[in-house]
């Protein structure tokens, strides 16, 4: 069973899709494809796994760690199917990243994976895009990177009896295909994941897990629509919307075009990819903002 929220008559609303059509509890119908559509859960926090699908392990040309390694994306960036994704007028590198995300049904402590199952209540489709601009104040906490508002689109739908064995998934852009995976090339399937994050977080029901991306994640523009289609969940659609304001120069870290940014932005293109590593930006380099810290070495 798959099931939704919208907005109709001026309400949040949960409904279950039958064929075309969206269904309320008390019979009314509604065509999905001119639904407007809310995130179909509202989670307490959204948990992201940094690298899982082999494809983008050997893009990068780098090696796995023993275990995932974990970011966090603020609730505030939740976006939903149809939504606008917003790049800042002085941001260049808003890259998408086309995912499957686990959603918990029941608190979840000290779990082991063999009962991980009992405590997802389904699966739903999500795009974790990252501006990349500030990769290198936040490559560590990914909060800016990651948590900016509407940088966490998710939906349309939860599909309640998903098994996500074997199954293929894609990212589109302008209907072109961009990135092109399988849950097969997962180091870490589902179940280790909630059972990983539960040994020492308390997941709650709605808590939302974003469980990685396979290769060719790159930048889009604004103008671009980018579709995430997961197979048994169906499609995830936004569209770019290019803001003019920009970001504050007043105070905070400002965006660069810096190795570390491109290198990561532009993926297995990057010109150097594979000859070395991208060169750490020298502090010294990094553009300050109008308020500069009152304590300087």
């Amino acid at each position: 069973m798959e099931y939704r929220r919208i907005l109709l008559d001026n309400q949040a609303v949960d409904v279950t899709v039958d064929g075309n059509s969206l269904v309320t509890s008390d019979g009314r119908r509604v065509e999905a494809a001119t639904a407007i559509h809310l995130a179909p859960v509202s989670p307490s926090k959204i948990l992201c796994c940094h690298l899982n699908h082999v494809s983008r392990v050997r893009e990068f040309g780098i090696e796995l760690p023993p275990a995932p390694t974990w970011f966090q994306k603020p609730v505030s960036a939740l976006n939903t199917h149809g939504g606008g994704v917003v790049r800042p007028a002085n941001c260049h590198y808003l890259n998408f990243e086309g995912e499957i995300a686990i959603v918990i049904g029941r608190v979840a402590r000290n779990v082991a994976m063999a009962d991980a199952s009992l405590y997802i209540a389904g699966y739903t489709i999500a795009n974790d895009f990252g501006l990349h601009d500030f990769r290198d104040t936040d490559a560590g906490s990914m909060l800016r990177v990651k948590g900016a508002d509407t940088l966490c689109p998710v939906g349309p739908g939860v599909t309640t009896d998903w098994d996500f064995h074997h199954k293929a998934m894609r990212t589109l852009v302008n209907g072109q295909v961009r990135q092109d995976g399988s849950t097969d090339e997962m180091a870490w399937d589902m179940h280790y994941l909630v059972a990983d994050l539960a040994r020492l977080i308390t997941l709650v029901p709605g808590d939302i897990i974003l469980s990685g991306t396979p290769a060719y994640s790159r930048p889009v523009e604004p103008g671009d629509v980018v579709t995430v289609e997961v197979e048994g969940l169906g499609a995830l659609t936004n569209h770019i919307v290019g803001s003019s304001e920009p970001v504050s120069n007043e105070v905070g870290a400002q965006p660069t075009a810096s190795e570390e940014v491109l290198s990561t932005a532009l993926g297995g293109d990057w010109e150097f990819r594979g000859q070395r590593r991208p060169n750490p930006t020298d502090r010294s380099a990094l553009p300050f903002p109008l308020v500069h810290p009152r304590y300087q070495s």
